[in-house]
């Protein structure tokens, strides 16, 4: 009877499905997931035909016949088939989705190495830049010292050569 149970709760549990499909679902998956449901109506109406098979009472005063039973073992026998074939191909599904879950987390992990990788050289070209723009700053302020300097000398010369003539123009006259 529980056999039963999860028999008809798969069968529920796949034909509600469709009303609610999922957009990442691949056609490989939807037509693993249309087998499966194929296989389950075909295991209900065989199992329609096994309650029919066992209501036959052929033999004289309404008994079963061994014609009767061995229909309805047939048909048993049929039902178990298809439930083996329901669980096989309910395992296919299951280690597609399995797979198409680790292939997810492996991108996952992939693109968050990526974005790691990503962030360390960010935070290098980062520190480059202000390593650079310290010995600009740097430069800039040795250049500018080094102006003044200049701009003193010249002065300094400037003042000299202009002292010279002045000495040399008081001494000729």
């Amino acid at each position: 009877m529980n056999f039963l149970k999860l028999i008809l709760f798969l069968s529920l549990f796949f034909l509600c499905a469709d009303a609610f499909p999922q957009a990442t679902d691949s056609l490989a998956y939807q037509l693993q997931r249309n087998k499966i449901n194929n296989l389950l109506a075909k295991r209900s109406i065989t199992f329609n035909q096994y309650f029919e098979s066992l209501d036959q009472h052929t033999g004289i005063f309404g008994l079963q016949t061994k014609k009767d039973i061995r229909k309805s073992n047939e048909i048993l026998m049929d039902l178990v088939k298809t439930d083996n074939s329901i669980f096989k191909e309910l395992k296919i599904l299951l280690d597609y989705r399995t797979t198409v879950q680790a292939q997810v987390q492996s991108k996952s992990a992939e693109a968050e190495n990526r974005n790691t990788s990503f962030i360390g050289t960010i935070n290098k070209l980062r520190d480059q830049t202000q390593k650079l723009q310290i010995m600009a700053d740097k430069n800039s302020s040795e250049a500018e010292h080094y102006q003044h300097l200049l701009i003193a000398a010249i002065v300094a010369i400037l003042v000299m050569v202009f002292t010279i003539i002045r000495i040399k123009s008081t001494k000729a006259s």
